[in-house]
């Protein structure tokens, strides 16, 4: 398992050098090669089966130290990023935290996508908001973000069987680890919606009518090229406009998560309804766009500052 920590903050380095090259404000992340390889993933598996989750904890500390030091356009941006959340200057110790985060959440989602869910606790805030929409039978858009875990939202989803929930994913970029983790856990392989598949649409329509949760993240730009600008931590920044696009088409709820790593084996779920349906006039459709991501950011900003060592996007994202 600290392979895995290696792989993805190795990919952590690559994503931010690529960022910088990029003259757009879209930084084409997706675009980046695979990192992982077979051998490099059965070495992971057998880390995790026969070492264990305790001494992979203590790998993650030379790991960190390894990377604060060589990853330099990572380490710039955290520092950006950290200059931006926090009230003081960042130092390198803060830095080095903000590695951590990142790493435990990797090693981690190893055993979340194990099913391995007793091995952690969860505490949800206001799940009745999620339970009261699953009781209507109707779908709705789950959004998040990359502050904290995805995954233990996922696994809470399908182990747990507290709701049932569909995931919009790009796995083309990463073939081989996507094979890897799919084998992991296959049932929650199954969940995903890939997100340029010719029948996305089709399949996102159809498991809302199914009465699906559709979980998907809005801070990151995709590859269509479709953004909006928000004030962000002080700054403008660019945003997707796909996560109010797609509701706005499906005329379905947007339910707002954030699964926030606490340290240890704890992590906290929040949700909130941001909107019953999204409306997009015409004659204002950028405004409206900009008007509903910029609510989303807003309590993107809220959580961010809340647990800053959690949002874990390594690249230059203020323009």
């Amino acid at each position: 398992m600290a392979s895995t920590c290696l792989n993805a903050m190795s990919i952590l380095e690559e994503k931010s050098m690529t960022a910088v090259n990029e003259v757009s404000h879209a930084p084409r992340w997706a675009q980046l090669p695979e990192r992982g390889t077979p051998a490099m993933l059965r070495l992971i598996n057998w880390i995790a089966v026969h070492i264990g989750r305790a001494a992979a904890r203590l790998l993650l500390y030379p790991i960190t130290l390894y990377f604060l030091i060589g990853a330099h356009a990572a380490r710039r941006t955290s520092y950006d990023y950290l200059e931006r959340v926090r009230t003081g200057p960042a130092r390198w110790w803060h830095v080095f935290d903000h590695f951590h985060c990142f790493g435990a959440t990797i090693l981690d989602r190893f055993y979340l996508l194990r099913g391995e869910f007793e091995r952690f606790d969860v505490r949800l805030h206001h799940p009745e908001i999620l339970h009261r929409q699953v009781e209507t039978g109707k779908g709705c858009i789950l959004l998040g973000s990359h502050l904290g875990s995805f995954e233990v939202l996922r696994a809470l989803g399908v182990t747990q069987q507290d709701f049932p929930l569909r995931v919009i994913m790009d796995v083309i970029h990463n073939p081989n680890i996507t094979r890897f983790l799919d084998a992991l856990n296959p049932v929650i392989a199954d969940t995903v919606i890939v997100s340029d598949s010719p029948d996305f649409l089709l399949r996102v329509k159809e498991s809302l009518d199914a009465g699906f949760l559709i979980g998907m993240l809005g801070d990151r730009v995709s590859s269509d090229g479709k953004t909006t600008r928000c004030n962000f931590l002080g700054a403008p920044a660019t945003f997707p406009a796909g996560p109010i696009l797609l509701p706005a088409i499906m005329h379905c709820p947007v339910i707002l998560f954030f699964g926030i790593y606490r340290g240890g084996n704890h992590y906290e779920i929040y949700f909130e309804r941001l909107a019953e349906e999204v409306i997009l006039n015409p004659d204002r459709r950028a405004e409206d766009i900009q008007h509903w991501m910029q609510r989303y950011v807003d309590r993107l900003e809220y959580y961010t500052r809340f647990a800053p060592y959690n949002w874990f996007n390594f690249y230059p994202f203020w323009d």
